[in-house]
């Protein structure tokens, strides 16, 4: 089992930047799959990239494409979110995830979820 924790959420102006991490504990980090999903009010929790266990594969949803970049560093257990370009539709909870097998897209493929970090963006 792992254990997830998100930090680096905030406020941020339109256009400005955020750097998201993720910590984990537990089992060996590197031999899962991570993935951020984030979560509007009143909408589904929606895909926003992933990253092979090695880092060596990365996945975006069309919506970050360009804007957002997804890392990992094994040797500290720590996965992050680089976004860039914010909008305000990028307002959300966001949330790191992970799995013992390939990266997906679907949040039921996911196994382990931080609590969640917030991230808002005014316009």
């Amino acid at each position: 089992q792992v254990q997830l924790v998100e930090s680096g959420g905030g406020l941020v102006q339109a256009g400005g930047s955020l750097r998201l991490s993720c910590a984990a504990s537990g089992r060996t980090f590197s031999s899962y799959a991570m993935a951020w999903f984030r979560q509007a009010p009143g909408k589904e929790r929606e895909f926003v990239t992933a990253i092979s266990w090695s880092g060596g594969s990365t996945y975006y949803a069309d919506s970050v494409k360009g804007r957002f970049t997804i890392s990992r560093n094994n040797a500290k257990s720590t996965m992050y979110l680089q976004m860039n370009s914010l909008k305000p539709e990028d307002t959300a909870v966001y949330y790191c995830a992970a799995r013992s097998t390939l990266y997906g897209v679907s949040y039921q493929e996911y196994d382990y979820w931080g609590q969640g970090t917030q991230v808002t963006v005014s316009s």
